[in-house]
């Protein structure tokens, strides 16, 4: 089968893509253990895609307990240059409503426990997160949106808002009153449990990345709306997750005809400051699959 080049991490309540065609199983392993799950390949159409389930089929890994590594690493070992992650997110916003979409631009990450680099322990790197999106994807996103059907200025259909800050908690409790306030203050949009350091990691592996959220609630900031819970949130996601596969279908055939050059994939020219010259022959092969 032709090499992958795009690749989709499937949040809750996305744990197969319906439209992967020829579904081939691959159990990889990694220099940083193993991913979520068997990562699928196959195609959409005529374009070669592989698949991950984030939290394993079943979903069975709490956010603080996804190998964000491996799972990234798998991805590059594929040949991966493309990563949309669909994932679940409640609403910091009035307008950003229960089942709208909404493409991040922005990130602040929250979390405390979690492995958010490929390097250390023998080879330095610092990537810019100045622009942790890739514009080009999100591009295709939006215009995949409105290939696939949806609005873009309704008052009672569910809209694609193009833009945000995305702020990633550890998890996996849902915030108190005073800290989704807090969020607010900060000019978050969306908060979720699994974008970070996921998308830190994909601009490590030079992977142009992009994030395709799906609001399900309104956390528990807002004064008329009931607070989230797992089971209001699940039951938007199914809803939600009908139309993300929309999506994805269309993002990626626009994405297999045009392919773009992105920033990302030349994230480390600018950020290794260990050269490979310089690194032990064992730290090079731990990295060989990132450096290309």
């Amino acid at each position: 089968m032709q090499q992958p080049i795009i690749g989709v991490i499937g949040g809750s309540g996305l744990y197969h893509m319906e439209a992967l065609e020829d579904p081939v199983e691959h159990r990889l392993n990694t220099p940083f253990g193993t991913p979520s799950d068997a990562l699928m390949t196959g195609k959409v159409g005529n374009v070669p895609v592989a698949f991950l389930a984030r939290h394993g089929r079943g979903h069975k890994l709490l956010p603080s307990e996804l190998p964000f590594r491996a799972n990234i690493h798998a991805f590059k070992q594929l040949g991966v240059k493309y990563l949309l992650s669909v994932s679940a997110v409640g609403s910091l916003r009035e307008d950003y409503r229960p089942l709208d979409m909404v493409l991040p631009d922005q990130f602040i990450d929250l979390t405390k426990k979690r492995e958010s680099t490929f390097f250390g322990v023998g080879a330095v790197a610092h990537v810019s997160m100045a622009d942790p999106i890739c514009t080009k994807l999100t591009d295709i996103l939006a215009r995949a949106w409105v290939n696939s059907g949806g609005q873009t200025q309704s008052s009672e259909q569910p809209l694609l808002h193009r833009g945000g800050t995305y702020v990633c908690i550890e998890g996996p409790q849902f915030s108190s009153i005073a800290e989704s306030h807090w969020y607010r203050s900060m000019g978050a949009s969306v908060i979720g449990m699994t974008n970070m350091p996921e998308a830190k990691l994909a601009r490590e592996a030079q992977i142009a990345y992009a994030s395709l959220a799906m609001v399900t609630d309104f956390d528990c900031w807002h004064p008329r709306e009931a607070n989230v819970t797992a089971e209001s949130a699940i039951a938007n996601l199914m809803k939600n997750a009908e139309t993300a596969q929309k999506i994805l279908i269309q993002a990626i055939s626009l994405l297999g005809k045009e392919q773009p050059d992105s920033e990302a994939h030349h994230a480390l020219s600018s950020a290794l400051v260990t050269q490979p010259a310089d690194m032990s022959p064992e730290v090079f092969e731990r990295l060989r699959v990132l450096l290309g």
